[in-house]
């Protein structure tokens, strides 16, 4: 599902009837919405609707960019018309097709912060947390922005957990800790090969303690089974052993454990 689609596909119905059209145009939305945005237009003073049927309409054409400052310049004009609460989540919308993440976020906090009660809130706080989340990056690289999309994804799912945005939250939880998971494996396999083996652990308990529904739990087990061993503590190994064989039986790191335990510390029993 394409990005534009995404959103659409969790928006109130007021609106998509404001943006649906775009969903036709989001390759020219994306490839040339930020090109548009210098297009030379006059910001003077016009009637409200007039105002937000031009930024419909630039939206439609793909002019993602120009789109959302139109949106902006219906609040400024009329920052009292019932139109201007719709124009701020619009002008979010608008951001967030171009991909404009972090313009995003600030419209559609400010759209809470003036409207924290409307019925579109829900929607709101769903478009920060997937503005959050679209600009996660490798795991190579520093995780702060995938530990504010997981932050944004939980508010979601705390505030409006029977929505339909609360689902996708869900959904997308699962990647964010699987992702944040996956660094502390890089991390604390780093730490190993360097021999600092209780800086390992700790990022391996980390993972089992906070990340334990992950993919990366049986590889966690394994390798504080293995630093465990390292550090001369084997019943803290075999603990970990015996964790990774209940839980996972048929996995390699438990074949592996197992292995490891019978070389190293045969005959020893969990603390």
């Amino acid at each position: 599902m394409t990005r534009i689609s995404r959103v659409i596909a969790f928006t109130p119905k007021p609106i998509i009837a404001a943006a649906m059209a775009a969903t036709t145009l989001l390759a020219a939305g994306c490839a040339g919405g930020a090109g548009s945005a210098n297009e030379d237009v006059a910001y003077v003073a016009r009637d409200v609707e007039s105002l937000y049927w031009e930024a419909k309409r630039r939206l439609d054409r793909g002019n993602t960019k120009l789109a959302a400052a139109l949106f902006d310049e219906v609040e400024r004009q009329h920052p009292y018309s019932p139109w201007a609460r719709r124009a701020q989540l619009m002008s979010a919308f608008s951001y967030y097709v171009a991909q404009d993440y972090n313009a995003a976020i600030q419209s559609a906090q400010r759209f809470l912060s003036i409207h924290p009660g409307n019925k579109d809130a829900p929607y709101a706080y769903y478009l920060v947390a997937l503005s959050y989340y679209e600009q996660i990056s490798d795991v190579q690289r520093d995780q702060k922005i995938t530990e504010q999309a997981r932050t944004a994804l939980r508010e979601v799912d705390r505030r409006f957990p029977t929505t339909q945005y609360a689902a996708d939250a869900r959904l997308k939880l699962d990647l964010v800790n699987d992702h944040l998971a996956g660094k502390e494996m890089e991390i604390g396999r780093l730490y190993q090969k360097s021999g600092l083996m209780l800086a390992a652990q700790l990022r391996f308990q980390n993972v089992i303690e906070e990340f334990d529904t992950t993919s990366h739990t049986p590889e966690a087990l394994f390798r504080l089974t293995e630093s465990s061993l390292a550090l001369g503590v084997p019943n803290e190994a075999v603990k970990y052993a015996a964790v990774l064989g209940a839980n996972y039986p048929g996995s390699k790191w438990y074949e592996k454990a197992y292995k490891l335990i019978g070389k190293h510390a045969p005959g020893v029993t969990a603390s």
